[in-house]
């Protein structure tokens, strides 16, 4: 076990302070705890994280926004443990940073098409095509964000400081509409309208930035 005097197993530099404040104060309350049982592998943390945020998405379809809410929160503290216990441990790898890439897109996919479905049902038919519009921009905004951010990287283009619209942001955003909506039936709704906006304006900063 790796860790020292120092606690830089918990973030990375690129986390904003919203998944920051996840990692560091509900993240790495769990970690320590799994890397006493030298048989869970990060990748295990990363497939039952995945795992909940696709229940999560299943949840919101079916009309029961607030478990979807505590589901998606567990998925999103899950997401942090991964990587801490792969940094805590010394199992970094590529593949491991790759597979919980690829399921970030699945997970965080399904809870924005699990809230269209419950806003789709919640609407009155005469604005179903405007939640379904909406719905469309959150879901493609959503999967833009981390594909642009990728694809960026990978060409050696710089955007800029990182934003408020990443995966980590976008599934709590998501979480606390589904805790709120078993009070207040509309939160989910507010939150595919925050989805559809905020990502769709940082993809258009990410395009101007990248062609300076």
């Amino acid at each position: 076990m790796t860790t020292g005097n120092t606690q830089e197993w918990k973030t990375k530099p690129t986390d904003r302070f919203v998944l920051r404040w996840i990692k560091c104060h509900l993240s790495a309350r769990v970690t320590p705890l799994l890397s006493r049982y030298v048989w869970i592998r990060p990748w295990m943390v990363t497939v039952f994280s995945a795992g909940a945020g696709l229940a999560a998405g299943v949840l919101f379809a079916m009309g029961w926004p607030l478990p979807a809410g505590v589901v998606g929160a567990v998925s999103q503290v899950l997401d942090g443990v991964d990587g801490q216990l792969a940094r805590l441990t010394g199992r970094e790898t590529r593949y491991g940073a790759f597979l919980d890439s690829v399921l970030d897109r699945y997970a965080d996919g399904a809870m924005v098409m699990g809230i269209i479905v419950y806003a789709a049902k919640a609407s009155p038919a005469a604005f179903l095509w405007l939640v379904l519009s909406v719905g469309a921009l959150a879901l493609f905004g959503s999967n833009l964000v981390s594909y642009a951010k990728a694809r960026a990287d990978g060409l050696g283009i710089s955007l800029g400081k990182p934003t408020l619209a990443s995966k980590g942001t976008r599934v709590t955003a998501m979480s606390i509409s589904g805790l709120l909506g078993g009070f207040w039936p509309a939160a989910p709704l507010l939150a595919l309208g925050y989805l559809a906006v905020h990502s769709n304006c940082v993809v258009a900063k990410y395009i101007a930035a990248a062609k300076k």
